[in-house]
């Protein structure tokens, strides 16, 4: 199934099981349980964390004995789900499929309100930063990501991935008015790289860092010199190829 949901009022995607804090996960499964009669598990393509949005998360799940037309789930999935979280479409796959290690590539979107008055009405969908930003000098320093690198820099401190190196095809920066787009896809995302990339374009943007900055900050390694990572809120988990 593909799964578009506003994460605001969830702990993540995946399930905190013992905490009582609510994710989309668990939404997923206790409906699909009341649908089939019996336990189900998903899997999930990209743990999107606290508030944190998607457009085209992919689950899939094992659908043996499953009583409904795969045409009819998205209707009966969103009988029962909550009004932020929709099944968009589903359909039957390979019985080895996972949506997670079955992904080619990944597109995240991560989006600013740039303009010095806040807007009510992107607040929860967006970070607000009033000060003009350097939209060139962020594509230029963008640009300087895309390849394969070693990523361990934009990685959260603390992470116990060993693998650290990734492809990125693309790393955009667009504008829409007051909104800033950064668009990233690649073949994979360390745990929050995407709210750390931007992050450090965001200093390009501010002036307080060059372009050519980015190259240093992935050769070294070091997370101490990229720049913060960003709120949850301006992170979507736009689409999942196959």
């Amino acid at each position: 199934m593909t799964v578009a949901y506003d994460g605001t009022n969830y702990h993540g995607f995946q399930e905190q099981c013992g905490t009582g804090l609510a994710t989309v996960q668990e939404q997923l499964e206790g409906c699909l349980e009341r649908l089939v009669g019996g336990k189900v598990r998903v899997t999930g393509a990209g743990r999107t964390d606290a508030g944190v949005h998607a457009r085209g998360q992919v689950i899939n799940f094992d659908a043996a004995g499953w009583p409904i037309p795969v045409e009819r789930i998205p209707l009966a999935m969103n009988g029962l789900l909550p009004a932020d979280i929709v099944v968009t479409e589903a359909e039957k796959v390979p019985d080895d499929f996972h949506a997670r290690f079955s992904a080619r590539a990944k597109t995240y979107r991560y989006s600013i309100w740039n303009q010095r008055i806040p807007s009510p009405f992107y607040r929860l969908y967006s970070t607000f930063v009033p000060v003009p930003l350097d939209q060139g000098a962020m594509s230029a320093a963008a640009s300087m990501l895309v390849g394969r690198h070693d990523f361990k820099c934009f990685q959260a401190a603390g992470s116990t991935v060993r693998d650290t190196v990734r492809e990125l095809y693309r790393a955009d920066v667009t504008r829409a008015g007051a909104m800033l787009h950064l668009v990233y896809r690649g073949n994979g995302f360390l745990y929050n790289m995407v709210r750390i990339m931007t992050g450090t374009l965001l200093q390009v943007g501010l002036g307080k860092a060059e372009p050519r900055s980015i190259k240093r900050i992935l050769n070294s390694g070091n997370r101490a010199l990229a720049g913060p990572t960003m709120p949850p809120e301006g992170l979507c988990l736009e689409h999942v190829e196959y």
